[in-house]
């Protein structure tokens, strides 16, 4: 009879953004400066366990917010965690709605994305056609989701994101072009993120928190840092990370669906 093999172990990698990338969040926390092939990554790993499961905590743009999402070194970002032995990554961002239903303050576990960045990132020794008709993990999606429910969150179990290059934010024609183009929501950082973890075989989910409504509704309040930052401000601690421990325990148990194999 064949052998069974062991299921990969976990290790989550978390991904924060604005307001959300609270190191105080594991247990057991150690910091570790690293450098990469393509430098260093936004700051340091911050390594600790949530629940007995190790995870590794970096904030997307420094722990001071100094760097602006365009110039975010996402290579290193994920190469870093990928080096460090992350199977899995999960994300936050915060976003614009572009739908009416999506209030600011709702949860949107994005499932497709739409680049329009023009920047080209790859991880990959040489060309990497990788396939991303699928760019988020199902598997880790569903965690999320169920955890949202349990949390009595307001989630919506799918989106299809635009990231737009930035740092400014959408002109009106801009923000209701993209509305036509049957984008939910809008960020600055999903992509190149989530093609670089898949190049890198890792296992990548997003919760996307809504802050606003860009600019295409009228009658609302027009985008801005001043309102961004209130909504997180207002959100940041109920989110929690979706209360990571049960999240993380689950992923465990699902780990031998969750592991990619690298593209060569």
């Amino acid at each position: 009879m064949a052998s069974v093999a062991a299921a990969t172990p976990v290790k989550i990698g978390i991904i924060g953004a604005t307001g959300l990338d609270d190191p105080e969040t594991l247990e057991g926390r150690t910091e570790k400066y690293v450098d990469t092939p393509f430098g260093k990554p936004s700051d340091a790993l911050i390594l600790g366990k949530i629940k007995n499961v190790d995870c590794v905590l970096l904030a997307r743009h420094g722990r001071q917010h100094t760097i602006m999402p365009s110039k975010v070194n996402y290579q290193a970002n994920i190469w870093a965690l990928k080096e460090e032995g992350c199977t899995h990554i999960i994300v936050t961002t915060a976003c614009g709605s572009l739908r009416e239903e999506s209030q600011p303050g709702d949860i949107v576990i994005i499932d497709q994305f739409i680049d329009r960045t023009t920047s080209s990132h790859s991880c990959a020794r040489g060309v990497c056609h990788i396939p991303v008709a699928e760019p988020f993990c199902p598997k880790t999606r569903e965690v999320l989701i169920e955890t949202s429910k349990k949390l009595g969150l307001r989630c919506h179990p799918k989106g299809t994101m635009i990231t737009i290059e930035g740092p400014r934010f959408s002109s009106t024609a801009e923000s209701l072009m993209f509305c036509t183009w049957g984008a939910d929501v809008i960020n600055k950082t999903t992509v190149p993120e989530v093609v670089l973890a898949k190049e890198a075989g890792i296992c990548y989910a997003s919760i996307a928190m809504a802050t606003d409504y860009d600019c295409w509704k009228e009658l609302e309040e027009t985008v801005s840092v001043d309102r961004v930052l209130k909504t997180l401000k207002e959100n940041a601690n109920k989110i929690g990370f979706m209360e990571c421990s049960e999240t993380f325990h689950n992923l465990k148990n699902m780990a031998q669906f969750s592991v990619l194999l690298p593209r060569h």
